[in-house]
């Protein structure tokens, strides 16, 4: 596999005032932890941080979003509450990164070819 080839799976949020994005390890364990809430969040989600994309949507520059504006939108600002909610009501997606191209060293230093 090619270095930045690894897909992503996020779910994202429109909220009143922000995008939110939270990453989960796949869209098959999202889907079967909404049928079956029994499923532990660890398994579903990659980590326990939430992102804001300050209205860009799927595609903004993602920042941490603070205990402030998570309790604005969604009343607690429990990381575990807030996901939960997340996962609940927004969109899953999936995205494959790019494949990175190009040389990746051009002098290869004294291994080059005189």
């Amino acid at each position: 596999m090619a270095r930045g080839e690894v897909p992503q799976t996020k779910v994202h949020y429109k909220g009143k005032d922000e995008d939110f994005i939270i990453f989960v390890e796949d869209v098959k364990a999202a889907k079967e932890w909404k049928t079956d809430k029994s499923i532990p969040l660890a398994q579903v989600v990659s980590a326990f941080k939430i992102f804001v994309t300050h209205n860009r949507g799927v595609q903004g520059t993602l920042n941490g979003a603070s205990n402030a504006t998570l309790e604005n939108e969604f009343g607690t600002s429990v990381d575990e509450e807030v996901i939960k909610q997340i996962l609940e009501k927004g969109t899953l997606q999936e995205t494959e990164s790019a494949e990175r191209t190009g040389p990746r060293n051009d002098s290869m230093g004294t291994r080059a070819g005189h």
